[in-house]
């Protein structure tokens, strides 16, 4: 019953909201509240209404202090016993009195000065740092209506923009995000039968090895979440500088939690040991290495881990790109080793990508899920594969956007195009952010990069796939991005943040581009986004296929809290499934004739099954999936 009617011997009726866990208001609940009060209304004996929650929770709800409802006149007073009696003691006082002086859209709101200026100005900062998401944007004009309207014209108002929301698309997609990542967590219920009592084992005592940028933002992520924490370091020089770094983010930490009113002792320094031994690690339950993305340097402690951690510890790769296999193969332990993919700042980013290999655990993934929920992470179980779901998804809408360069666009065309469909960042600001010397490390790891492969034909191909030197070449005059102040834009110093068109760069192209025949063109923002985006959708598609994802909704969750993909266009799968698949198709179709040398414009067999079948809605694509080859 989703709001319960009762009357006792006083003349008051006690109408209960029941919708567990929060009342929350549904539709459900406001039609059966308002059948509550108009039974209540043609009851004679009843002379006031009192509505409360169920479980002594009232409907959840933008919070306000009691002190401060109090202070605002919100609420007649605050009481210490029950409330229910006491709210039914009142509903006795005030029973036949006039209502009126009572109404709070009747009270007296004094009014602050240049209140119009400061509203204007609100709406504009809004705008620019919400790109495109309505939302917010109301929200400042609901506000403008309540201070500017009276209040029967400032509901209306207030109707009129719930309305646009609702019928704008955004709302349906934000909602969609909301229940995509409810679903992530839900990791059990969409595999295996030995997942299903799979249960996460305690941790009281992590440690953290390597204190870079990544490992230094796991612990700082670790403290805040209360839990002992051991830092090990290679080398006395590294360790201090180290300490430094974490010690700075958790004081930056705890300045934050106690500004939002939070307990500020969560980032306990005491919690924390610092340490070059390995020794220190015997008794933790759990370890995440953290350092360089460097096979032989990871196999190489990962034995070291496997002859020191006691037999139960579960071993932890931070690695965005890594095979867990052939980490976990110089183990004595594979089934307690597992890929754990933190986003950078660890302390900030929320999204967790867990990947198991081959011999992992069901309880050494639950674990890993528990950890990601003891640090306040969304965790989401993927498959092991080369860069995983979000970097494998990346290469491809990377891999366009320097062809863009190649063929007439500018960083600053492309990175506008993409910012203005809604991400925070475009991939050249965000490359100048990252690092290109990460990309160019890698790259050169997998032997891809050096002589031989620079192009040397016209249409700059390494084999039969077209392949573009640029970012190597910028490595190799050592423009690394931010850090050295010239990347794909200039910076005013190493360091800097604001970035700047960079006029030697738009020469550089210039001159590559004259150098290997290539004729510059114009290139619209509609095919930098098609071109982009389509290509990145492509291989969502593929992964699916590939049985690396378990769901789209998963593949939206990593995009929407690792890569910045707009959450009010929902992630790359939902936006694909708005747009429809068969425009999509036709797009790729498009391009990969444009450009035959570039295999990964080539739609995914699956798409095309998708679009043959009718285009199903999202919900159904995974009934479509082979799966033969699935790796969760």
């Amino acid at each position: 019953m989703a709001a319960q009617y009762a009357r006792g011997a006083a003349p008051v009726a006690v109408i209960r909201l029941r919708n567990p866990p929060l009342n929350a208001l549904s539709s459900a609940v406001v039609r059966a509240l308002e059948q509550a009060v108009k039974k209540a209304d043609t009851d004679p004996a009843v002379k006031a209404v009192v509505i409360c929650g169920a479980n002594g929770k009232f409907s959840a709800g933008k919070h306000v202090l009691a002190a401060e409802a109090l202070k605002l006149g919100i609420i007649d007073e605050i009481v210490e016993e029950n409330t229910i009696d006491a709210a039914i003691r009142l509903a006795n006082k005030v029973s036949g009195q006039p209502l009126n002086p009572r109404r709070l859209s009747l009270k007296q709101v004094p009014s602050l000065p240049n209140m119009d200026a400061i509203l204007s100005k609100a709406l504009v900062k809004v705008k620019k740092q919400t790109r495109g998401c309505l939302a917010p944007e109301v929200c400042v004009h609901a506000i403008m209506a309540s201070v500017q309207l009276p209040f029967t014209e400032g509901i209306l108002k207030e109707r009129e923009l719930f309305n646009l929301l609702i019928t704008s698309g955004q709302a349906k997609a934000l909602q969609y995000a909301f229940f995509a990542q409810r679903a992530a967590q839900k990791w059990t219920t969409r595999s295996g039968a030995s997942w299903k009592t799979a249960s996460a084992q305690p941790l009281q005592k992590v440690a953290v090895i390597g204190l870079g940028t990544m490992g230094g933002g796991i612990v700082t992520s670790l403290l805040k979440a209360k839990i002992s924490t051991v830092a090990l370091e290679q080398d006395q020089k590294h360790l201090e500088v180290g300490r430094r770094a974490v010690t700075s983010l958790v004081e930056h930490e705890a300045s934050k939690m106690q500004r939002s009113s939070q307990s500020p002792d969560a980032c306990d320094p005491a919690l924390l040991q610092f340490t070059l031994d390995f020794g220190a690690l015997q008794d933790v339950d759990l370890v995440i290495e953290a350092v360089f993305e460097d096979m032989t340097l990871k196999k190489e402690i990962f034995r070291k881990l496997s002859e020191i951690c006691k037999p139960t510890a579960y071993l932890c790769t931070n690695t965005s790109a890594l095979d867990i296999d052939e980490i976990a193969s110089v183990t004595s332990r594979p089934p307690q080793v597992i890929g754990t993919h933190f986003f950078s700042p660890a302390h900030v980013m929320r999204l967790l990508e867990i990947i198991p290999g081959r011999h992992t655990s069901p309880t050494t993934i639950a674990t890993a899920m528990g950890l990601a929920k003891m640090i306040g992470k969304i965790g989401v179980v993927v498959g092991n594969c080369f860069g995983f779901v979000g970097n494998r998804m990346m290469a491809p809408y990377i891999e366009q956007a320097v062809f863009l360069l190649e063929e007439g666009c500018k960083p600053e065309e492309v990175d506008q195009a993409l910012e203005g469909f809604g991400f925070k960042i475009g991939p050249f600001r965000m490359s100048d952010l990252a690092g290109l010397d990460v990309g160019w490390r890698s790259r050169k790891g997998q032997g891809l990069t050096g002589p031989g492969l620079a192009p040397g034909t016209p249409a700059r191909l390494r084999g039969k796939m077209r392949y573009s030197p640029l970012p190597d070449l910028l490595c190799e005059k050592g423009r690394y991005g931010q850090k050295t102040g010239v990347g794909w834009y200039q910076y005013e110093k190493p360091g800097g943040r604001i970035a700047k068109p960079d006029p030697w760069l738009h020469n550089f192209l210039t001159g590559y581009r004259g150098a290997h025949h290539i004729k510059a063109r114009f290139i619209d923002q509609q095919e930098i986004l098609e071109r982009c985006l389509y290509t990145l959708i492509n291989e969502g598609f593929q992964i699916l296929d590939d049985g690396i994802a378990c769901t789209p909704e998963d593949i939206d969750v990593i995009y929407i809290h690792g890569y910045g993909w707009p959450k009010h266009r929902g992630g790359p799968m939902f936006y694909a499934s708005i747009i429809g698949l068969p425009r999509i198709l036709a797009k790729l179709r498009k391009y990969s004739e444009a450009h035959p040398d570039i295999p990964r414009v080539q739609p995914s067999a699956f798409l095309k099954k998708l679009v043959s079948v009718g285009n199903p809605p999202l919900k159904e694509w995974m009934s479509h999936a082979g799966h033969q080859t699935s790796k969760l």
